[in-house]
């Protein structure tokens, strides 16, 4: 009788403290407001996840941007694809600053948005939810593009090994109803160091890379299509510049053309998001006053 009493207490004091424990735990996401908005933000807050909705998403459309025509069909019809159903890729964005890997994210949901297509924007601390992300959107029936913004990682951090895992790898099967766009301004996503070059082996007349930089290339390689941006040549920046000058209600002239050179100088870029600069302190300093709608930072946007 004694044994059993004790074991009763026992049993209701680890009780008691499960319940301690839990009330400890995250709470699961809950359900977001799908009817909110077409871009949502993943947020992990005192350990609690959430999707909140972006009420007033950045709108860029595919037409508006110039220069990066090659660029901007790969990443139209890749998610063409995707919104109707057809396979597609997880894709990469690299290269030069400023040059519209952001922008273009942003106009294909705007583009596609009325297909179904939505926006998740994940900053790369919160990868680690990435399983619980895909997981609360499985069972929806929109297309999903998971969007993570100039990635860069140590082969270390949690989060690399997330997004390696959900990309390819895990024992679960990806959603087909979910892609992940990322922009980086490094093509491997990691650093990468001259003694990995001096660590690789000859064997024969094969070269073989060193443990190191397969690692770093495992990853990159798990985005089926890899797209590339380069920077501006003077005349597209002054394309861009005179333009944005435009939309300001000021007149472009030899003077503003002079100027803008300069400013790019000063900058050490010739990218579309040092032109839209320009154009706003020189319509500050020359122009009317008006001001571009819903326009920040294009990033390489020729035409609004």
């Amino acid at each position: 009788m004694a044994a059993s009493k004790d074991l009763n207490q026992w049993l209701a004091r680890l009780d008691a403290l499960m319940d301690r424990v839990e009330g400890m735990l995250p709470a699961p996401a809950a359900p977001p407001d799908w009817h909110a908005s077409v871009a949502f933000r993943w947020k992990v807050q005192n350990g609690r996840p959430a999707l909140l909705p972006v009420l007033r998403p950045h709108r860029v459309r595919l037409a508006n941007l110039r220069g990066i025509d090659r660029q901007k069909a790969l990443i139209e019809d890749n998610t063409r694809q995707f919104v109707s159903g057809r396979p597609a890729n997880n894709v990469l964005l690299t290269g030069a600053r400023g040059t519209g890997k952001s922008s273009l994210v942003k106009a294909v949901l705007n583009r596609f948005s009325r297909d179904g297509l939505r926006l998740i924007e994940v900053d790369k601390h919160d990868l680690i939810s990435l399983t619980d992300i895909v997981d609360l959107l499985a069972e929806r029936p929109e297309r999903f593009i998971i969007f993570c913004d100039d990635l860069s990682f140590d082969a270390t951090e949690a989060a690399y090994k997330a997004l390696k895992s959900v990309l390819d790898g895990s024992i679960s099967a990806a959603s087909d109803n979910v892609l992940i766009y990322a922009t980086s301004n490094r093509r491997h996503l990691m650093p990468e160091f001259m003694q990995e070059n001096l660590d690789y082996q000859h064997q024969g007349e094969e070269i073989h890379a060193s443990e190191t930089a397969e690692e770093k290339i495992s990853l990159s390689e798990r985005f089926g299509l890899w797209v590339s941006f380069y920077a501006f040549d003077q005349g597209d920046y002054l394309d861009i510049a005179g333009h944005w000058l435009t939309e300001f209600g000021c007149r472009q002239s030899e003077e503003s053309r002079a100027e803008a050179l300069r400013w790019a100088l000063t900058r050490g870029s010739r990218s579309g998001r040092v032109a839209w600069q320009f154009a706003r302190d020189w319509a500050g300093r020359h122009g009317t006053g008006k001001q571009v709608v819903k326009q920040r930072s294009p990033r390489g946007v020729k035409h609004r």
